[in-house]
């Protein structure tokens, strides 16, 4: 894959133009699959947020735009997913460059995801409920009644690193859909295809609409959820973060849109189809090496196939290629950073410590070509118990463990017993016993013989400490609006009003 793109100078983007941050400072953005300096990023501060802040509230009051039409607001967002198509290449590049998502995924998924994603809010917004009209009420006397939806304000939304474009749409899409305005700080990491993407977006929408400030959570991303002049805010990352960020938004109780961390379990029943359940399952874990919040790290497997299961997960894994994520040979890329690369690490070394037992990986591979980068093999855990550390804390790397059960209500009591609920999975030939198991797994989405498999028009969200609130889908629409409730009276004569009578008929 190639570009002319320039990636070394990233500034900010505010109100439509691209700025310097007030502090002149910047800070590098680094390829995880060779540890290179890629480009470098304005390192934003609060003067900047005060800026992109100003410049989205104004955006905001403009009836123009809050206002618009639904079918004005279509033509935007389908507008916007063709922009995406226009310039896929350069984003697919930025977001490989910066994340180590492997080119094979960013552009036969992410990229196309976005795209369906704007055009799915262009279709919702047409048959959205911005206005609905209540029966008219026996009690208290004739009244028309209306419950309006109006857009929410600005809004202010914090990605991650792991899938920083697909996952900043997620917010962006909605949030445009409904009438507001945006405020994004991108992770440090990965700022550069948000960059760009909002950059493309600002080419169909007023300015100030779409803001972007870069620079560290700390000073950028806790501001933001402070903010007075912030109305709601959406976040993606740890579960640790979440509390911090909901904790902060209290101070002026904001809106707010939490998708946390996970420790989702699949569950194999006895006649699973292990052709298709074995990678499954291995493609649940394994993808963008295992930095996805709904992964599949813990398996359920009956004592009967066990052996079995373990054998050809081991053999699968192994026919996996590490590799430079710009190569479309490569099926995993590297973990985002050395100090990610640490922590898996010390995950796994915890799980030997407690008597699990690794069937195959386990440690830190040098690719050719790519010896800055930190790679790690993927590791299957066996003999784990779901008390295990490797099984109760989401690790966010290649890391599989695989828990023996006897009986599917045991295993079904163990999926559930861990403080996340963002997904699960079950593998079965019999639908029905599927279903019957999937209502008793505490999860906000639930694939059964497949994986990963997220949906534009429906929900994702978690249980638990894994999030409040639900993304894409039409009910994501509801978080960026408001509701208001407007009553008109209907009955003419003063004695007749309800109120007249409780409080001054007995003055006559």
């Amino acid at each position: 894959m190639t570009t002319n793109v320039d990636v070394k100078s990233f500034p900010l983007f505010i109100n439509g133009e691209w700025k310097q941050a007030e502090s002149g400072q910047t800070f590098d953005v680094t390829n995880p699959a060779t540890g290179e300096v890629i480009a470098t990023a304005a390192k934003g501060s609060k003067e900047d947020v005060d800026k992109a802040v100003k410049a989205a509230r104004e955006a905001f009051e403009n009836e123009e735009w809050r206002e618009m039409k639904p079918k004005d607001r279509a033509v935007i967002l389908n507008a916007i997913a063709q922009k995406i198509t226009v310039h896929a290449e350069e984003l697919v590049y930025l977001e490989v460059i910066s994340s180590g998502g492997t080119v094979r995924r960013v552009s036969s998924n992410d990229i196309l995801q976005m795209a369906d994603l704007f055009q799915q809010m262009a279709k919702f917004v047409l048959d959205y409920p911005f206005s609905e009209t209540l029966p008219v009420p026996p009690f208290p006397g004739p009244s028309h009644n209306f419950v309006w939806r109006e857009p929410i304000g600005v809004c202010a939304a914090i990605t991650p690193w792991n899938m920083p474009m697909l996952i900043a749409s997620w917010k962006i899409a909605p949030a445009l859909a409904m009438g507001n305005t945006v405020v994004i700080k991108p992770a440090s990491y990965t700022p550069l295809s948000t960059l760009k993407l909002a950059e493309i977006i600002s080419t169909v929408v007023p300015p100030g609409v779409i803001n972007v400030v870069t620079g560290s959570g700390k000073e950028v991303g806790e501001y933001l959820t402070t903010h007075p002049e912030v109305d709601k805010v959406a976040f993606t990352g740890s579960t640790e973060v979440g509390k911090k960020i909901m904790s902060l938004a209290s101070e002026t109780i904001k809106n707010t849109t939490l998708e946390l961390g996970g420790k989702s379990p699949s569950i194999f029943l006895e006649d699973a189809d292990l052709e298709v359940a074995i990678p499954g399952s291995l493609f649940g874990v394994f993808l963008h090496s295992g930095q996805l919040c709904e992964s599949g790290t813990r398996l359920f497997v009956p004592d009967s196939i066990y052996d079995k299961v373990v054998k050809g997960l081991v053999q699968w894994s192994k026919r996996l290629k590490l590799g430079n994520p710009l190569d479309a040979t490569t099926e995993i890329g590297p973990v985002i950073s050395k100090q990610q690369r640490d922590t898996i690490l010390s995950y796994i070394e915890s799980g030997k410590k407690e008597g699990a037992t690794i069937a195959c990986g386990g440690k830190e591979i040098t690719v050719d070509g790519c010896e800055g980068g930190s790679f790690i093999e993927p590791t299957i855990f066996t003999n784990v118990t779901n008390d295990m550390k490797i099984a109760q804390e989401e690790i966010f790397g290649p890391v599989l463990s695989v828990i023996r059960y006897s009986d599917v209500n045991e295993a079904i009591k163990q999926a559930n017993d861990t403080i996340y609920g963002l997904a699960a999975g079950v593998w079965t030939k019999d639908v029905n016993k599927a279903y019957d198991v999937t209502r008793k797994l505490k999860a906000g989405v639930v694939w059964i013989n497949d994986w990963h498999m997220l949906r534009n028009d429906a929900p994702f969200g978690g249980y638990k400490q894994s999030g409040i609130g639900r993304e894409m889908g039409k009910h994501s629409l509801d978080a960026y609006t408001q509701l208001k409730h407007v009553h008109t009276s209907m009955v003419p004569q003063l004695e007749k009003r309800n109120w007249y009578q409780i409080l001054f008929s007995q003055s006559e």
